[in-house]
């Protein structure tokens, strides 16, 4: 074995002494992956420079487990986001499957003749996820916001009174918008780990119970009972690490975390002789979740006496 063989080794002892010691069975399963994949990328690097890049990498992730471990409040929260598709690369593998719609009719083209000029398609799960201020980092948007977003000019409406004065608008610029609004918008999105079903109350044919389970898409950890443990543990933490960890501490993170965890349900199809109504997708936190301030709330408008107040201050400056 040579130097840097044995200084992985090292590392990855490190890394499994660490993470014995978290509170949690799912988080050593996940951080012993990690564990795993970082270290054996490390030694199927050739390049010395790379392969101390990434041992630096795993020596980072080390120190957080440690932190965490230590009872460091901003640690802990970083590996349970780490952990559960709140940042990193498991965030974008909850996410992907939701930035299309194989089932959508594609959008016409903004520029004849030109496929790429397709605007982006916001599946129904996305578009739930975006106007809800539950999943959001930022405000929540409103439907309008994705028809025409607020990035687009006035006047790249054809039937706006800015176009007649300026003329059309760039279709080019416009399609480059659109996309852009899309990217950076679905980026303030945290994921759900799974779709949930909750069928109506008022369908009376239980076969089409059948064909909702089947119509909605399966992402994430649908089939396992990874958020069922995460709700769980928010009245009664496992606790087997050698460091103590305090019990109302390990509730109060999970608590935490479950307010940065949307679920996202599906209200299965309403049938009744008289109405029928489309199925439709809901956003909710579980109801021991604590949420942060503002976290679902629009912004409050100002009043008038907030307005008089502000330009009072104005001039006396």
């Amino acid at each position: 074995m040579n130097h840097g063989q044995q200084a992985i080794a090292s590392v990855y002892r490190s890394y499994i002494h660490e993470i014995r010691r978290l509170p949690h069975a799912y988080l050593r399963r996940v951080f012993r992956l990690k564990a795993e994949d970082g270290c054996r990328a490390a030694l199927l690097t050739k390049c010395d420079d790379r392969r101390a890049g990434k041992l630096k990498r795993v020596s980072k992730t080390i120190q957080q487990v440690r932190a965490a471990n230590n009872g460091s409040h901003q640690a802990f929260n970083r590996i349970l986001d780490l952990a559960y598709g709140r940042v990193g690369r498991l965030r974008w593998e909850l996410m992907e499957p939701l930035l299309s719609d194989p089932n959508a009719p594609l959008p016409p083209p903004i520029i004849p003749g030109k496929e790429s000029s397709r605007p982006p398609i916001y599946s129904q799960e996305l578009t739930a996820l975006l106007t809800s201020g539950l999943s959001r980092r930022k405000r929540p948007l409103v439907p309008d916001d994705l028809s025409f977003p607020p990035i687009l000019p006035e006047h790249a409406d054809p039937n706006s009174s800015d176009a007649r004065i300026l003329g059309p608008f760039s279709k080019r610029r416009e399609v480059n918008a659109r996309w852009k609004y899309f990217g950076q918008e679905w980026k303030k999105v945290l994921p759900p780990l799974q779709i949930s079903v909750s069928p109506s109350r008022e369908v009376r044919d239980e076969g089409s119970d059948l064909g909702t389970s089947t119509a909605v898409r399966k992402i994430g950890f649908d089939g396992t009972t990874v958020l069922e443990e995460l709700i769980q543990l928010t009245t009664k933490p496992e606790n087997t690490s050698a460091a103590f960890l305090p019990r109302r501490w390990l509730r109060r993170r999970y608590q935490e975390l479950l307010g940065r965890l949307p679920i996202l349900t599906f209200i299965s199809a309403c049938e009744d002789m008289k109405i029928k109504k489309p199925g439709s997708f809901s956003v909710s936190l579980a109801s021991n979740a604590l949420k942060t301030r503002n976290q679902g709330r629009p912004s409050p408008c100002a009043t008038d006496n907030d307005v008089a107040w502000n330009q009072k201050h104005l001039v006396s400056r």
